[in-house]
């Protein structure tokens, strides 16, 4: 009796210090997340491998100073400072400077250093930009005037920019600047940068390429006088002023674009015939390393129908070196990669079903298939053309991971890099002997090291200790991974974030958070940076399990599953959204009275678009920047899914929110910023007349000035106040 005592006491002495101890344990606060940056992960900015294969540098950022410092790759010293703000103020008579960033020539003796940045929309900005020269260190600024895309040449002696819609080239021997175009004009003619759609939807910003020897530029014309304008409200002053720029929206006019070969000798420039007076898309002009040879991407409006181009640049004679053909959509590849050999190129593909990587010749067929399998390949880190070797990440092991391999040009002896569980990520070093790694897992901060060619570890760089030694204070939960089977056979991939006191005998409530859009992924085991703690503060310190599922239509599952959504953007990805809310549901841990989803962007329009068509399903939902009717997005996107309206008028209208509110039922909050550039403000205005309509009750919240991604100042902050407080009462 006395030892049964004794172990009753013990074991109430260790629960009662258990209890101590989980009670010691901080609770998360939004202003923990969005005003003290309290879990901000630290990160290596500005790193560059450099010419000598033994060290690299990067921007450290000190005493409101910054500098690139170079360091060894094995044992970290740091050997000299190759920039610092401190010096180029002090030789060059300077009160302020501010490096935000740099741009190495080839030969690593210039630079291009970038300060006073204003950004214009997702990809583009405009700054001071000057050139830096190693041995003097003294600087030049590039123009008088903020600039777009200062680039130098790859020989050092010229830098090319782009002010006020034209192109410039500035001799930096002589000290000249020649205007090479004179007709640009805001909303009408663009030389040397993209448009508003290009930029957002094909990911581009800089308009002009230099070829290999720096003797030619070839540069993209936008005539953007057909296009549509939008026009914005901001609320600066007494009288709000007007801010217009060009937006096609689905089903209406492009810009006219061309592409331009500048002769910097010469002085003169030549129009390319690429087919301008066609409906179509150039989404990419790349130089091969022939400096008369450029390579140019074109697809047809409907984007299903790819071509590679290939333009001589002495005859300027436009020649057709491969197509493609899809029954739904070709995405622009991501790779196209010449090789040093000047005869053969290697490009992505999802031809077979899945994206794998291809060797083609310059001019003639298909050499290999490098990768095969059914998995896609994510990302392309380079080819070691000594060895033969093509690094390259993908979803092999899980469509949930991002691992590492390495394989010969023609595909045999495939290794994976990496084995630990999650995301991973390489930039190699130039001689291809060592590259640096990035590690994340959904529970685990990134860690950055180098490591040689083979993946062995050379020396960890940041680890993010200090995150790490600060999160052991607070209460979290693991972030699990799952897969769910729906009524219709198909097999979904999940996360869930469980209350760290969870009882399974009891019911909780459910938040569910949704992307959902195109060839997107939400469940990836890899960092989730300021959301991952706002979902542990719901679980730990309001009781809510939070999950968030992947529906057909998203990534790393291949072709089919990524492209069954076609013309019907919206149907199959709610019909998953709903019968995953219902699989929860049936869990014995979960309420299923109190289920509810929220979304931003293309998430906003699936979560409004899931408590209209799933109004029984879930109690309540935030859209925040929705697209309520594909009618109001840009075209390059919705019609790459959708087709026109002309074409697919019942696939815009069978899956529009907007014609869904009489269904809704649950609680609704919609958010919008009006100064959203990307998802325009009409979405959530047509979407709040047509519940008024109806006399539907919501509630809303609208940011001033804002844009897509609503932040700055206190924004983030109050937003995620206003979604917390609605969660708590509706939910």
């Amino acid at each position: 009796m006395k030892n049964k005592a004794n172990l009753l006491l013990t074991f109430l002495v260790t629960l009662s210090f258990l209890n101590v101890q989980a009670q010691d344990k901080k609770q998360i606060t939004l202003e923990d997340i969005w005003k003290n940056g309290t879990f901000s992960a630290a990160g290596v900015y500005g790193f560059v491998h450099l010419n000598d294969g033994k060290s690299y540098c990067r921007l450290v950022f000190a005493n409101k100073e910054q500098y690139v410092v170079r360091y060894d790759y094995e044992k970290g010293n740091a050997l000299d400072t190759l920039i610092s703000s401190v010096r180029i103020k002090s030789v060059n008579g300077l009160k302020e400077f501010a490096l935000e960033s740099f741009d190495f020539s080839d030969d690593e003796n210039k630079a291009i250093l970038i300060s006073e940045s204003e950004q214009i929309y997702r990809h583009s900005s405009r700054s001071r930009a000057w050139v830096w020269e190693k041995g003097t260190q003294k600087v030049s600024p590039v123009s008088a005037k903020l600039v777009m895309y200062p680039t130098l040449n790859p020989t050092g002696t010229h830098v090319a920019f782009v002010h006020e819609n034209n192109l410039f080239v500035r001799d930096l021997k002589k000290g000249k600047t020649k205007q090479v175009t004179k007709d640009g004009k805001h909303n009408f003619i663009i030389n040397g940068a993209v448009d508003w759609v290009y930029e957002e939807e094909f990911s581009m910003s800089r308009g002009f390429e230099w070829n290999a020897n720096g003797t030619r530029i070839a540069y993209y014309r936008f005539d953007e006088s057909k296009v549509k304008q939008w026009n914005m409200q901001m609320y600066t002053g007494l009288y709000p002023e007007l801010e217009q720029y060009k937006y096609p929206k689905a089903g209406e006019a492009n810009s006219t674009v061309d592409v331009v070969l500048y002769d910097v000798k010469k002085g003169k420039s030549k129009k390319l015939e690429t087919g301008s007076q066609n409906d179509q898309y150039l989404p990419r002009i790349i130089w091969t390393k022939d400096p008369n040879r450029l390579s140019i991407q074109r697809l047809n409006r409907l984007q299903n129908h790819w071509e590679l181009l290939l333009a001589d640049a002495a005859t300027g004679k436009v020649t057709l070196a491969y197509d493609e053909t899809s029954e739904t959509y070709i995405d622009v590849p991501e790779v196209l990669h010449f090789l040093d050999d000047g005869r053969h190129f290697i490009m992505s593909s999802e031809r077979d079903g899945f994206n794998q990587l291809y060797l083609h010749k310059v001019e003639g067929p298909q050499v290999f298939q490098i990768t095969k399998g059914n998995f896609d390949v994510l990302g392309f880190n380079g080819v070691n053309e000594k060895t033969q070797t093509v690094y390259f990440s993908s979803s092999e092991i899980s469509p949930m991971e991002v691992q590492l391999f390495s394989v010969e040009i023609d595909g045999k002896n495939k290794k994976q890099i990496q084995t630990e569980k999650g995301s991973h990520s390489a930039i190699f070093s130039k001689d291809f002997s060592c590259y640096l790694h990035t590690w994340s897992s959904a529970n685990e901060p990134p860690v950055f090291s180098i490591r040689n060619a083979t993946g062995q570890l050379v020396r960890t760089i940041e680890q993010n200790e200090k995150l790490k030694t600060k999160l052991a204070d607070y209460t979290l939960s693991p972030l699990e991974f799952g897969k769910l089977t729906t009524s219709e056979n198909t097999e979904l991939n999940y996360w869930i974030i469980k209350p760290a006191n969870f009882d399974a005998n009891k019911k909780y409530p459910v938040m569910m958070y949704v992307y959902g859009g195109p060839g997107s992924q939400t469940v990836k085991d890899g960092w989730q940076y300021s959301n991952y703690f706002w979902y542990q503060m719901l679980a730990n310190t309001h009781g809510y399990i939070v999950v968030s599922v992947d529906n057909r239509g998203t990534g790393a599952r291949g072709v089919s599953f990524k492209k069954c959504t076609y013309k019907e953007l919206g149907k199959f990805e709610t019909i998953d959204q709903i019968e995953a809310a219902k699989w929860f549901s049936n869990q014995s841990f979960v309420d299923a009275s109190r289920i509810g989803i929220w979304g931003w962007s293309y998430g906003g329009y699936m979560s409004s678009l899931c408590l209209t068509k799933g109004a029984s399903v879930f109690k309540a939902a935030i859209a925040v920047a929705p697209v309520t009717n594909w009618r109001y997005y840009d075209n390059i996107y919705t019609e790459r899914y959708m087709r026109t309206p002309q074409e697919n008028a019942s696939g815009y209208d069978n899956n529009s929110p907007i014609n869904f509110v009489d269904s809704l039922k649950g609680k609704y909050l919609i958010v919008h910023g009006t100064g959203d550039d990307n998802v325009h403000f009409q979405n959530t205005v047509e979407m709040v007349n047509r519940m008024i309509s109806k006399n539907i009750p919501f509630d809303s919240e609208f940011y001033p000035n804002k844009n897509h991604g609503i932040g700055g100042g206190f924004t983030r902050l109050h937003l995620y106040n206003r979604m917390t407080k609605f969660i708590l009462e509706n939910l």
